[in-house]
């Protein structure tokens, strides 16, 4: 059973109304964290930052507004199902990109090929790594307290 999908996407970095070029961004999903996806910015100048967030809402963006906090996707005219935006944020700071939605669906095709969407629990190696997180935390927690 293949492990991963991955792909690579051309955006647009929207730095401001008047100025965006393009970058290479790398999408890749991993059956280890099957809830995931991760994109990995690939920025001028700059080391690549890696991003992960819900599949799920890589997937319900690509037709309407979704997400809070720091990650939102959205179409840019729900009608045509064009482009897709995507809104990085942390504190004061933001990045938007822009994406054709078709890379972005053939990406999430190949994906739930290999983890159908709602199937994501029935990886046993994930819940093995789930419980060994949440155990791993509360023994911390309670040597800590």
């Amino acid at each position: 059973m293949r492990e991963s999908v991955q792909a690579e996407v051309m955006m647009s970095f929207l730095v401001s109304e008047e100025l965006s070029f393009r970058i290479p961004v790398e999408l890749r999903y991993e059956t280890c964290d099957p809830y995931a996806v991760r994109l990995t910015f690939h920025l001028p100048g700059d080391a690549p930052v890696t991003w992960a967030f819900g599949r799920e809402l890589l997937i319900d963006g690509v037709g309407r507004p979704c997400g809070e906090g720091d990650v939102r996707v959205s179409p840019v005219d729900p009608e045509s199902l064009g482009d897709v935006l995507i809104r990085l944020q942390v504190g004061c700071d933001q990045a938007l990109f822009r994406s054709s939605t078709a890379p972005l669906v053939a990406f999430l095709d190949r994906t739930d090929k290999l983890v159908p969407l709602g199937q994501e629990g029935s990886l046993a190696d994930f819940d093995a790594h789930l419980d060994e997180a949440l155990d791993r935390i509360l023994a911390e927690e309670q040597s800590a307290g």
